[in-house]
C-alpha cells in the first residue's frame, strides 16, 4: 500500500514537469481539439504508472476510431503549456470535446477502454 501511495505521489509530482507526444504523428503542433471532430485529449507522461497502463488502450482506440474521433495523447513533461492551458493538476487527465470544440467531460486518473468508449458514444461517435 505504501509503495502505491509513493508511486501516485511521484506521478502527481511529475505533473509539474510536463511533455507532449501525439501517437502516430510527428507534428506535435496538432490542433487540439481537432476541428469538426469529437476529440479525446489524454494528458500524462511515460513516467507515470497509470499513464503507462493507458498507452496500449489509447493506441488501440486511435486505430479503431480513425476518421470518426480524434484520440490525442500529450506527454506533459515535454510540453507544459498543454497542462497549463487545460488546468491539469493530476495526471493522467482525459478531456473530451464535442464536434464544436467545447469541453463536455473530464476524468482524472486511469480510464479503462469501456469507459472511454462510453463517453465517445454519448458524444455521437459509433
Amino acid at each position: 500500500m505504501k509503495k502505491t501511495v509513493v508511486a501516485f505521489a511521484l506521478c502527481v509530482f511529475l505533473c509539474g514537469i510536463y511533455s507532449v507526444h501525439v501517437f502516430g504523428s510527428s507534428d506535435v503542433a496538432q490542433e487540439i481539439p481537432v476541428k469538426n471532430m469529437v476529440t479525446m485529449l489524454d494528458l500524462g507522461t511515460d513516467k507515470c504508472a497509470p499513464c503507462k497502463m493507458m498507452e496500449p488502450i489509447l493506441k488501440s482506440l486511435k486505430k479503431e476510431y480513425e476518421g470518426k474521433a480524434s484520440i490525442v495523447v500529450v506527454d506533459v513533461m515535454k510540453k507544459p503549456e498543454h497542462a497549463r492551458k487545460y488546468g491539469v493538476r493530476v495526471i493522467p487527465t482525459q478531456i473530451f470535446f464535442d464536434r464544436s470544440g467545447k469541453e463536455v467531460s473530464r476524468h482524472v486518473g486511469f480510464m479503462d477502454k469501456k469507459s472511454i468508449v462510453s463517453v465517445l458514444k454519448k458524444l455521437g461517435v459509433n
